[in-house]
């Protein structure tokens, strides 16, 4: 079993009313480790701007530094629009370290209104330092969004995934693989793996829920672990945001080896409730410190917020097949059953109380006759599970008005 806290020190992130480039809100952070520190890039938003009548919230890419990954100083504005193709904002970056340089994806808006899915595609950074810049490229030329990459090569291949047709539904989990870098960024290569998009999925999505990258992958030993998020009936006003996690083979990221049976992270905080998008929380990156996995995640697209979860713990309860935790079972069936014998105990026994009390089992138990009348019956075990001395007759049955049957009257049911 395992618990995820989230952090006392949340929301870790939050508007900067002194900087304008993120004086609205300041989300969905994706952390990297530099050197000792911990880089956090995030979505920066300025307040609302009048453009051809309407009031528009830019984004940026921010970028903040810390020792502990809790508290961040620092911050600045890291990427700006630049190109034809984010000319409208850059959101939601994954930065991975590969071979010297630092690869950071993330999502470039093209177009008005904002959600208008053809203009929302992956663009990428490439960074030497992560202090500066070097180049920029257009990745996909479809709707996508959350591209990583992973840290290491896989069977010699650069491999990255990607939400694609996210902002339509079915969106789907897939995998890239790259024999070199330049080919991330060519546009053959895009519209060939396009065409042929069933090929590389990993998690496939339907009409219902609505599933997106959260984190980079981080490397376990038991796999590479993802967190997401799932956005369940997404097309209802009662959608719910939930953070889950998958385990990917390290051979072959397509395979599915392991994931959470119920979402590690639900809006229950007030930061995660009233925000400018409420009961919004959205994951966005993913860190291993000491014995813990730290959560980053978005709260309302206004605060960035941090979780932290036992990893072995995580990991041991998403192997498939399950390991189960807590409780076995003792015996292949049920200690007690209905007789027939006993008119009191005919038809059902059952919800049971226990109690140890001189070396023996004391269990009260609720007996049900044909005609429906519940009694409570006795039995004693020495171990828990074989009965080694049964009542004949119940030890407590109805007496009190209030708990004998009440017989209907012909006028009840006009």
């Amino acid at each position: 079993m395992f618990v995820v806290k989230r952090s006392k020190n949340n929301p870790i992130l939050a508007p900067e009313k002194a900087h304008p480039f993120e004086s609205y809100c300041a989300f969905n952070g994706n952390p990297i480790k530099v050197g000792h520190n911990i880089h956090l890039l995030y979505r920066a938003q300025s307040l609302p701007e009048a453009f051809e009548n309407n009031h528009l919230s830019f984004s940026v890419i921010g970028r903040a530094i810390s020792s502990d990954g809790l508290h961040f100083s620092n911050r600045e504005e890291f990427i700006k629009p630049e190109c034809v193709w984010e000319r409208f904002g850059l959101e939601d970056p994954r930065v991975t370290k590969l071979g010297g340089k630092y690869y950071i994806f993330y999502t470039a808006i093209s177009a008005y209104p904002f959600n208008t899915p053809e203009g929302i595609k992956v663009g990428l950074a490439i960074s030497p330092d992560m202090k500066t810049v070097s180049e920029k490229h257009l990745i996909t030329p479809f709707n996508a969004k959350a591209m990583t990459l992973f840290p290491e090569k896989i069977n010699g291949k650069y491999v990255a995934m990607l939400t694609a047709n996210s902002d339509r539904l079915p969106s789907h989990i897939t995998l890239a693989e790259f024999k070199k870098v330049e080919d991330m960024w060519d546009q053959k290569y895009w519209k060939k793996w396009y065409r042929e998009m069933d090929k590389h999925l990993i998690i496939k999505g339907d009409d219902i829920d609505r599933i997106e990258i959260g984190s980079c992958p981080v490397k376990t030993k038991d796999g590479w672990l993802l967190i997401c998020c799932r956005i369940q009936n997404h097309a209802s006003p009662e959608r719910v945001f939930a953070i889950e996690a998958y385990l990917l083979d390290l051979k072959n990221p397509k395979k599915v080896i392991g994931r959470t049976r119920f979402p590690l992270l639900v809006p229950e905080e007030t930061y995660e409730k009233e925000g400018l998008i409420v009961n919004t929380i959205f994951p966005s990156g993913a860190l291993i410190k000491k014995d813990k996995l730290l959560i980053y995640y978005g709260a309302t697209d206004t605060t960035c917020a941090v979780a932290e979860v036992n990893l072995e713990a995580l990991l041991l309860c998403m192997k498939v097949p399950r390991v189960e935790d807590g409780f076995k079972r003792l015996t292949p069936g049920p200690i007690l059953v209905p007789s027939s014998g006993r008119p009191w105990e005919s038809k059902a026994v059952f919800n049971p109380a226990s109690i140890f009390l001189g070396g023996k089992f004391h269990i009260l138990y609720r007996a049900m006759s044909q005609d429906n009348t519940s009694t409570i019956g006795y039995l004693q075990s020495k171990n828990g599970t074989e009965i080694s001395y049964k009542s004949e007759d119940p030890i407590y049955t109805p007496r009190e008005p209030f708990e004998k049957k009440r017989i209907p009257r012909i006028r009840d049911f006009y």
